[in-house]
Parts: C-alpha cells; structure tokens; sequence
C-alpha cells in the first residue's frame, strides 16, 4: 500500500468511523495515527490533532501521538505547548529516543528554557554519543544565550 496513498487513506478513514472496539485497541490506535501523519504531511493539523487526542484518550502513555501533537504545536510556532507535548513524549519513551530529545530540547531553546534545554542534551548525549548535531545545533546556541 506504500505506493497508493490514497487508497491506505481512504482504508484509514474508514477505520477512523468505525465505532472502537477495545479488543482491537492497538489496531484502531496505529490507525489512527497513520492516518494522523498523512494528515500532517498534508498540512491539516486539525484532523491530525483531533485524531491524536482520539488514540490519547485511550492511551495516555501514547508517545508517539504525544510526539505528534508536539509537532502540530512546533509547526503552529507554538513552541511553549510543543515542549509540554514533547515532554509527554520523552517521558512515556523512557527518555531514550534521541529524536524526541532533539525535538523537545529545540522547543525548550525556542521558548527561551535554557537550562532544561541543556538538560536534555546532556541526557541525549549520554545515551546516543554519536548524536553530534544536537551538540551544535542546542547546547551550544543555549549555553551562549545563558551567558551575558
């Protein structure tokens, strides 16, 4: 189905109306969400949202809408609810995913939160060494605007 966007599209919405049955819990959430990053990809953050808070509702521990949602906010220029989102993300990925670290150390740059924005480098550092673009692109740019 890679290449019928479409028509994985269409098979998604349908899935989106069907009414949720917690036995296929799983299913309905990845359903979800795929149909979520096709949204976004297309620039229809509304759907997508509404679509995230839908597989949030349940499950609160979904990090991967959470990281979604941050994306929606970071894309709206809402830095501030993009980190909180980010947050939730990083949390329920057990502080592992060098790429929600990334994103959601960027967000606490970009609303002027330094010292956390620090923080999470140094812990995406210390799991992921060879992550360096988060050195230059973060901690540095964070660390100069701490100093005056």
């Amino acid at each position: 189905m890679m290449k019928q966007s479409p028509k994985a599209r269409n098979q998604l919405k349908r899935i989106e109306k069907m009414d949720y049955q917690p036995r296929f819990a799983s299913e309905f959430e990845k359903a979800w969400l795929l149909l979520a990053d096709l949204y976004i990809q297309g620039g229809k953050f509304d759907l997508a949202q509404r679509l995230c808070e839908k597989a949030l509702h349940v499950n609160r521990s979904c990090a991967k809408a959470w990281e979604y949602l941050g994306q929606i906010m970071e894309k709206e220029q809402s830095f501030i609810d993009a980190s909180n989102h980010y947050e939730n993300a990083w949390k329920y990925e057990n502080e592992t995913s060098p790429s929600v670290g990334y994103k959601l150390a960027f967000n606490y740059m970009k609303a002027k939160r330094y010292v956390e924005a620090i923080d999470v480098c140094h812990k995406v550092l210390q799991s992921s060494p060879n992550y360096p673009k988060i050195r230059k692109d973060i901690l540095e740019k964070s660390r100069a605007a701490l100093r005056p």
